[in-house]
């Protein structure tokens, strides 16, 4: 960003153009760079390019650069290399909501404590939002560090056409691990040509998982970012349960099912229920050929439950004290509810805050589209994803615990004792 101002001078002298005659102009733009992933199909790159556009001409003082810059690994990985080779980094980006921990932990956003002060109507902003979305924002000590934007919950997809095709009742989404397990049963094709069901278990195994234990009677975290509950009576059943959906009840291919791969699956005919985000949603429904059927996550022995997911915008702290600011009013306008509204009909994540689903486009896309309502109405059944200090070896750790299992290297209550053994290894420094 200081590079820019030097480039800047410099051409004018080349051009021998008075500084005087541009100071004034050059010094009343604050530009800031902002780094965004994506993890879903669509125009995501267009989309932001396109709000960019509509902050800079509302903001002519602020000048905001929408960087695609890989996926969410990606981007920490850019941000942690510039930041500790001695740059600056982007001044606001799109972080992994369970990547919190990390980014305190190194030091690279800054607390939005002040900025929500300093805002007249931001505390009321802040309530807006779905109390779930807001689980992950927050440290141990209830300081807000991020604000929700492309925010998911995962969902059931089913083929209502195959419904109808084996006899079940195609407006009535499976309500319970039994009931899904039955309704794969009779949609499984015996040559292999189609599946009854297919829950991925690469890319992020832990995340749909969560779905299982929480809807089981334990999530995997709860408030403290240094404690977590692999081991748990409840998760150990839940596991065996997910793994025996392939292993025992062959109504999902055996081994490791790929993320990426599962929604072309499902609408290709070859998987008639699948579990993914909500995010793909806009996708799913474009390249379907068939009536798409969106339901909550199944029932276990407690009731209905989900993880949240998606990523959350953070300001970060090599930024200047103008650039942080120009980055709260690029954060506060990307989280309005009209955005909101826009973003949720042309991307399938939910609109974060409460009151954009009163605005259209979202509005009138839930009346004709109802399957765009599911994710936000299993928003009161949703607890924190897996959030904690060490959160990527942590999350790594469990999901290598769900692939033993699944793949029949190892039975769920070893992998899990194992996996709770070392996950305590690696948090007990921070219990000090």
């Amino acid at each position: 960003m200081l590079k820019r101002a030097v480039i800047l001078a410099a051409i004018l002298a080349v051009l021998g153009l008075s500084a005087a005659n541009t100071r004034t102009e050059a010094q009343s733009v604050v530009e800031i760079d902002f780094y965004y992933p994506t993890a879903v199909g669509g125009p995501i790159t267009q989309i932001l390019d396109e709000y960019a556009a509509q902050f800079n001409a509302a903001n002519p003082d602020i000048k905001v650069n929408a960087i695609y810059a890989g996926g969410y690994d990606e981007i920490y990985k850019a941000v942690q290399t510039q930041i500790s080779g001695g740059g600056t980094g982007p001044d606001v980006a799109i972080f992994l909501a369970v990547d919190l921990f990390s980014l305190i932990e190194n030091d690279f956003i800054v607390p939005l404590t002040d900025f929500i002060e300093k805002t007249e109507g931001a505390k009321e902003a802040l309530a807006d939002f779905f109390p779930a979305f807001m689980l992950n924002t927050l440290d141990e000590n209830g300081v807000v560090w991020g604000i929700p934007f492309q925010r998911s919950t995962p969902v059931m997809y089913y083929n209502k056409d195959l419904f109808r095709e084996v006899g079940l009742d195609p407006e009535v989404a499976p309500k319970t691990w039994q009931d899904m397990l039955e309704a794969a049963k009779k949609l499984t094709k015996p040559d292999g040509s189609r599946w009854g069901l297919m829950i991925p278990s690469d890319g992020f195994p832990y995340w749909l998982f969560q779905g299982f234990a929480i809807s089981n009677g334990k999530n995997l975290v709860e408030e403290s970012p240094t404690e977590v509950y692999f081991n748990t009576p409840s998760t150990v059943e839940a596991l065996e349960f997910f793994a025996a959906l392939s292993r025992v009840h062959k109504v999902m291919p055996e081994g490791i099912i790929k993320w990426g791969d599962t929604p072309t699956a499902f609408t290709s005919g070859q998987a008639a229920i699948i579990y993914h985000t909500t995010g793909s949603l806009t996708n799913i429904l474009r390249n379907a050929n068939f009536e798409v059927g969106v339901g909550f996550l199944p029932q276990g022995k407690a009731g209905y439950g989900a993880p949240t997911g998606g990523g959350n915008l953070h300001i970060l702290k090599t930024s200047s004290p103008a650039e942080q600011a120009a980055a709260w009013r690029w954060i506060q306008f990307l989280s309005s509810p009209e955005i909101q509204a826009d973003w949720g009909v042309k991307t399938g994540y939910v609109a974060a805050r409460q009151s954009a689903w009163e605005l259209e486009p979202l509005k009138s896309l839930v009346r004709e589209k109802p399957q765009y309502a599911v994710a936000r109405d299993q928003l009161p059944f949703a607890q924190k994803e897996l959030s904690t200090y060490r959160g990527l070896d942590v999350r790594q750790i469990f999901g290598k615990a769900v692939q033993a299992v699944i793949t029949g290297e190892k039975d769920a209550k070893t992998a899990l004792d194992e996996a709770q053994a070392a996950a305590d290894q690696l948090l007990a420094p921070y219990r000090q």
